[in-house]
């Protein structure tokens, strides 16, 4: 029994030794794991990266995309990782030189010129930016007065360039070498230095294949063009101005590095678009290998913009527009063959009842897509493509004013619309001051032919200036001009995109004109050429359009506007969304009303009518006024055409410009496509597209 019981009791000692020394393994294990994990991270590093958010959509207002976003790549370099790794210098330039073989852009703010005689180029850069490089030289104690040969010296010896690489070798490493050091510097709030931008999948495989420490990518979004039309309304993104993020976009909480809206709808609505941008934690090792990432700030999307133009009717106009000016630059019009100068032009529709611009084209256009490749031949191009005729561009009216003209002698010197005057072709009352204008139809007949006598109604339709004459001098040139400015010429539109508001003839803006000159009196001549839209009358595309609505809206103009509406970027909330809004009211007497309305339709409808032979026929009635207006710059007449549809209920006006065009009757071949769009039988917006037809 003594030698069972020793022999269970050795048993049960040998189990709990064993038990203990399995224990004792695994805390051992344990700790060894521990402490080779503590030594792994000992050397680890903690960076915060600024999350650009993505921008809002902008669709038309149909629910196209017209402006979107799409995945994107840059390249990041972390100082601490990289110049932990071997031979830095070395690294660096193979990584320098496969962007070159790329053809990747590589971003630096050094401000010194890239080739010898070296000089600073600090102006290019904001006021921001010239302080952390002042900040930079004092952290090395250096003269920040010295000179930039110096200072280009100085890094390349800091940096420890081999002397026998060139001088544009060693400038590309100090540029980048710059923007990795000056990131060390307390006090400059700088995020980790962005290599390049936009890299495709295909060059960033390349790149990350050459195992550059510190080298990581960040994933992100750019600006995708849908459609190749709408350039000027859409407009571009890019980079701050010097100054801008100081003045503008510091104190709204931009990064510095910020993509922000230049032109066009980017410009007007960067508030909306402009995303709140994300906080990323990164740990990473001394090898570069990342041990977590988290979100301290989630980046959220810009609220998606919706537009009121409608992109079948803005195809329709640009490839009208283009086509008409096209064909008038190779065949030129009339017996003269006139309009073979033609050059530029814009065509702008409203809707009547609300003041949203339908449509909005300006000639010669661009692809958008295409900006920044094709800037620098764009910026030397005939005509002027990276410019907006439409909204920016002021030119004389010519005949499509005489309105304004007759509302006033009706509504203030007591005129009817059957008052008539015969036209006598050389209009003389002031031939003894040598000034003797002509009809239009007296001139281009050789002195043959006149319109006879007319009524108002009827010279508007046949657009005679002698009429008009003496319409002009029955009332005062003050009235005139309050009938203009009410019916929104020389106003601003309200438009949410920059806008030139142009002019209008009058003693005050004859004065401001010509101070100094001697010629500052406002005299009959000036009433004689204001009274048919010359003299110094100009506006731009958009004021004719808004101008047209108003006639049409019987004297109330409505603020012009590009915006339906704002929705956050998952469509679930409403953020803004645009109310028709009066901006002025002319009180018109009924036979002003009447007489305007008649006039505008024997436009179309009467066989002497100047847009007979384009328009009559047309299925939906409808208002119209040509326009031919001189210049100062020689070649063809500039031509203009309003009109407004329909007639009886009026829902659409419509105004085409166009420089060195000729006369204004042409241009209904603009706007009758346009009109078939609009009025369609299938839908009033819907547009067909033809094959091939790129959106």
């Amino acid at each position: 029994m003594n030698r069972r019981a020793r022999f269970r009791t050795s048993v049960f000692i040998a189990l709990i030794l064993v038990v203990m020394a399995l224990f004792t393994f695994r805390l051992y294990a344990l700790q060894s794991s521990r402490d080779e994990e503590a030594i792994r991270t000992a050397n680890s590093l903690t960076i915060w990266t600024n999350v650009d958010a993505a921008r809002g959509q902008i669709l038309d207002r149909n629910g196209t995309v017209l402006v979107g976003n799409r995945a994107s790549y840059n390249i990041l370099i972390i100082s601490y990782v990289f110049f932990n790794g071997p031979s830095p210098n070395e690294s660096l330039l193979e990584l320098l030189n496969l962007c070159d073989e790329l053809g990747i852009d590589v971003e630096s703010n050094l401000p010194v010129s890239e080739t010898k005689p070296y000089t600073y180029t600090l102006d290019d850069y904001s006021s921001v930016w010239q302080g952390y490089f002042r900040t930079f030289l004092a952290s090395r104690g250096w003269d920040p007065d010295m000179s930039a040969q110096n200072l280009m010296n100085n890094l390349r010896a800091d940096y420890n360039i081999p002397a026998d690489l060139s001088d544009e070798e060693a400038y590309r490493l100090i540029s980048v070498r710059f923007e990795l050091s000056i990131r060390t510097i307390e006090g400059i709030p700088l995020d980790n230095y962005c290599l390049a931008k936009d890299v495709s999948s295909e060059e960033l495989a390349a790149i990350m294949e050459l195992g550059v420490p510190g080298v990581i990518v960040e994933t992100t979004t750019v600006r995708e063009y849908n459609t190749a039309y709408a350039a000027h309304i859409l407009g571009h993104t890019g980079a701050m101005e010097a100054d801008e993020y100081q003045e503008i976009y510091k104190d709204l909480g931009y990064a510095m590095d910020a993509v922000v809206g230049r032109e066009g709808v980017e410009y007007a609505f960067e508030e909306y678009l402009h995303g709140t941008d994300g906080l990323l934690e990164t740990t990473l090792l001394s090898t570069g290998e990342v041990l977590e990432q988290k979100y301290l700030k989630t980046p959220e999307p810009g609220d998606n913009v919706e537009l009121t133009i409608d992109l079948g009717l803005q195809m329709t106009a640009e490839n009208a527009l283009a086509q008409v000016i096209q064909n008038l630059q190779e065949n030129g019009t009339g017996s003269k063959q006139e309009g073979k100068d033609a050059d530029s032009g814009a065509v702008v529709a409203v809707d009547v009842k609300t003041g949203e611009v339908l449509l909005s084209a300006s000639y010669p256009t661009y692809d958008p897509a295409r900006y920044r490749e094709d800037f620098n031949e764009l910026s030397e191009a005939d005509g002027n493509p990276l410019y907006d005729h439409a909204l920016l561009a002021t030119y004389a009216p010519g005949s499509i004013y005489k309105m304004v003209t007759g509302i006033a002698a009706m509504d203030y010197a007591g005129w009817g619309r059957y008052r008539q005057v015969t036209d006598l072709g050389v209009y003389t009352k002031y031939a003894d001051q040598g000034y003797t204008p002509a009809c239009h139809i007296w001139t281009s007949s050789g002195g043959t032919r006149t319109h006879g006598t007319v009524n108002m109604m009827q010279a508007l339709a046949v657009s005679c200036n002698y009429y008009f004459y003496e319409a002009g001098l029955a009332v005062s040139t003050e009235d005139v001009d309050y009938v203009a400015k009410q019916l929104g010429l020389g106003e601003p539109t309200g438009v949410e995109l920059p806008e030139n508001t142009g002019m209008r003839a009058n003693a005050e803006t004859k004065a401001e004109v010509y101070a100094g000159s001697g010629m500052e009196a406002w005299v009959d001549g000036d009433k004689l050429q204001a009274s048919i839209g010359q003299s110094l009358n100009a506006f731009t595309p958009l004021q004719m359009a808004c101008y047209t609505a108003a006639l049409a809206n019987q004297g109330t103009r409505y603020k012009a506007t590009f915006l339906s509406r704002v929705v956050s970027w998952d469509y679930q909330d409403l953020i803004a969304e645009s109310e028709p809004e009066i901006l002025s009211q002319l009180k018109m007497s009924d036979e002003a009303i009447a007489c305007v309305s008649e006039g505008m339709q024997a436009t179309v409808n009467d066989y002497s009518g100047t847009a007979f032979s384009y328009l009559n026929g047309y299925p939906i009635p409808l208002a119209a006024k040509t326009g031919t207006a001189q210049h100062g710059s020689g070649g063809s007449d500039n031509a203009s055409f309003i009109c407004y549809a329909p007639a009886d209920d009026p829902q659409i006006a419509i105004a085409v410009y166009v420089e060195h065009g000729a006369q204004g009757g042409n241009l209904a071949n603009v706007v009758r496509p346009i009109l078939d769009a609009y009025f369609s039988q299938e839908s009033k917006y819907e547009t067909t597209y033809s094959e091939n037809t790129v959106q």
